[in-house]
C-alpha cells in the first residue's frame, strides 16, 4: 500500500461500523502501522485529565484510526470509491483510478 492514501484525500469507508458511500477527509496517515484517521469516522470518547490549560477536564469525542485497507479513494468522475494503481507520467508517479482513469495527483 505504498502511499496510495495521503492526508487531505477524500475517501470512502468500505468496511466496519462506519461503512458508507459518502466521502470523508483523511486527517492523518500512519504508514508504518497501516492505519488512517478519517474525519467523523470511528468516534470514541476521550477522558481528559484536569490541567492548567483545561481546569475542568471532561470528555470529548475524537476520531480513532482505522485500517488502511478499509478505505478507498473517492472519485468524482465515478461517484464512488475506486481502487488505484501507480503510473509514471513525465517521470513522476501518479495515482490513477483503476475503473475510471481519474488522476489523483
Amino acid at each position: 500500500m505504498a502511499n496510495r492514501i495521503k492526508k487531505g484525500d477524500k475517501v470512502v469507508v468500505i468496511a466496519g461500523a462506519d461503512k458508507s458511500d459518502s466521502p470523508h477527509e483523511v486527517l492523518h496517515v500512519d504508514y508504518d502501522a497501516g492505519r488512517v484517521t478519517v474525519q467523523s469516522v470511528n468516534m470514541r470518547w476521550k477522558h481528559l485529565r484536569r490541567t492548567a490549560q483545561s481546569p475542568e477536564g471532561g470528555r470529548v469525542q475524537r476520531e480513532q484510526s482505522i485500517d488502511l485497507s478499509n478505505v478507498l479513494l473517492f472519485s468524482e468522475k465515478a461517484g464512488k470509491g475506486v481502487r488505484t494503481r501507480i503510473e509514471v507520467v513525465d517521470g513522476k508517479k501518479v495515482r490513477v483510478g483503476v475503473s475510471c482513469g481519474t488522476k489523483f495527483d
